[in-house]
């Protein structure tokens, strides 16, 4: 569709012509004033067409090509892990949004001082209202959508939802389970108590027996070959500012491609 602008019209005369209820006449009204201003119809009619062009290009489900509605009910519950692990990403995103404004992780370079973060930790677990729930919901939270992920991805799998033409899907699935399991490890260091200092020592020697760059990796991840304050700052600043971003952006990605694409049946 073009965008020039087409010749303008009576539009008063048009309305006059026709017997429109009064809220059908402020409605039309309103929308004239802005889409002589903004072209609304004009985007409105490209959106229209360009969705009709990708629904239209997509195969038919098997539920839709053989009318199997109501013959798949004992996988519906299979059908609502990628919601499921949506919903766990909302709620650890917003109690680590709330845990943030008593976090910190008090690395400063090389030489900062790490103990800060276990005593901010310490201090919502012990002093904070409500502070032990709180961190109680994004610990779960996060255990759950990583265990939701991994048995969406087991379902797409074995149902042979990766197929043409959601193969991209599929690929993007593997860079959010990936996604998910750094975020999960950037924030288990976190606390940096023993288990989170440990932890970081295996990342630091998976990072090193990486051939080539093994080094390289290590000093850019972890600043270092072992866990220092750099490593806790460098968890933070991929915890917090990073990972939310890209994995939000991706997740709304995956989702208006399944929106596109439709559900894939079991094959």
């Amino acid at each position: 569709m073009s965008l020039e602008r087409p010749d303008d019209h009576d539009h008063d005369a048009w309305m006059e012509q026709r017997d429109f209820s009064r809220v059908e006449r402020m409605y039309l009204t309103v929308l004239i004033w802005f889409d002589k201003r903004l072209r609304i119809v004009d985007y409105l009619e490209i959106l229209e067409g360009l969705y009709y062009k990708v629904n239209m290009q997509m195969p038919k489900s098997h539920t839709e090509q053989y009318g199997l509605d109501n013959k798949f009910w004992y996988w519906y519950p299979l059908y609502a892990l990628g919601s499921f692990s949506t919903l766990a990403y909302i709620v650890a995103a917003i109690s680590g949004a709330l845990l943030g404004f008593y976090y910190s992780p008090g690395a400063l370079g090389a030489s900062g001082d790490p103990t800060i973060a276990y005593e901010s930790l310490t201090f919502i677990m012990t002093d904070l209202n409500f502070g032990f729930m709180l961190r109680s919901i994004h610990r779960w939270a996060a255990q759950v959508m990583v265990a939701a992920v991994f048995l969406h991805m087991l379902r797409v799998y074995f149902t042979g939802a990766y197929k043409e033409p959601r193969e991209l899907n599929w690929l993007l699935g593997i860079v959010l389970i990936s996604l998910t399991l750094l975020f999960g490890y950037s924030g288990y260091l976190l606390p940096w108590d023993q288990l989170a200092f440990w932890a970081g020592q295996i990342g630091v020697e998976m990072s090193l027996s990486i051939p080539l760059i093994g080094e390289w990796v290590a000093q850019l991840i972890f600043g270092g070959f072992t866990p220092n304050p750099a490593t806790l700052q460098r968890m933070y600043i991929l915890h917090v500012f990073f990972l939310p971003f890209v994995v939000t952006t991706l997740i709304a990605v995956h989702i208006a491609i399944v929106w596109m694409q439709g559900i894939a049946e079991p094959h």
